[in-house]
């Protein structure tokens, strides 16, 4: 069975991180939670539910992210797949060993939840989300021949291909810099539907005005970044 970490980026997910924590399966060897800059009770709340918790005191879902990378890059015994996973309880963390298979079973780089409007609970998207997500992909697949239809956070990549990627996002453009450098790169990659519903609390990004529009901003950037190179 190849080794498996999550990592899961959150900030202030008190009333929501055990839960996700505890429906993830068993088949994961080690569960990630880094604390961006929470002021709340995140943090010993992922530690009650059996996490391992960093910090990351610079505010951004790339920066958390990547602090999650370090700390697995510091251990003896390097992982074969990481699985990112939101700390909001929006996504179904019992779907994870769907979204690891065809990286198991059939040697696929990279795997997108793609979170299909059928599996979707009413509301869990905002309209900003589902837009961004529309035109974010309808552009990919304009410039690079993509078949993605989705940025969606719950993902699976082999750890070596998540090294060679060199991710540098700190901010919201890590979901779409991942997917371009995959095309760039000629990963292998598939989407797998998943459910999504709404999450607990407001969101950081689609939940305020400002949050959307920087993000937007920062993912169409990247993707006419790498359209022009």
């Amino acid at each position: 069975m190849p080794l498996i970490k999550v990592i899961i980026p959150a900030h202030n997910e008190a009333d929501s991180i055990g839960k996700v924590i505890t429906e993830i399966p068993s088949l994961v060897d080690e569960v990630i939670v880094v604390s961006n800059n929470s002021t709340d009770a995140t943090e010993k709340n992922a530690e009650a539910a059996g996490a391992t918790v960093l910090q990351e005191s610079r505010k951004g879902y790339g920066y958390a992210c990547l602090k999650g990378m370090d700390h697995i890059a510091r251990q003896q015994n390097q992982p074969d797949i990481i699985v990112f996973l939101d700390g909001d309880y929006s996504d179904y963390p019992e779907e994870l060993p769907k979204i690891v298979a065809p990286i198991i079973e059939n040697d696929i780089d990279l795997v997108i939840g793609s979170r299909v409007k059928r599996w979707r609970e009413k509301g869990s998207m905002t309209f900003p989300q589902i837009f961004g997500n529309w035109l974010a992909t309808t552009l990919m697949k304009l410039f690079f021949n993509a078949k993605f239809t989705d940025l969606g956070p719950f993902r699976a990549i082999k750890y070596e291909k998540l090294l060679a990627l060199h991710m540098q996002d700190k901010t919201y453009g890590w979901t779409v810099e991942m997917q371009l450098k995959a095309l760039k790169q000629n990963f292998s990659y598939k989407e797998v539907p998943v459910h999504y519903k709404n999450r607990i609390g407001v969101s950081k990004v689609s939940g305020t005005l400002k949050g959307a529009i920087f993000a937007g901003i920062k993912i169409l950037g990247w993707i006419f970044k790498y359209s022009f190179k």
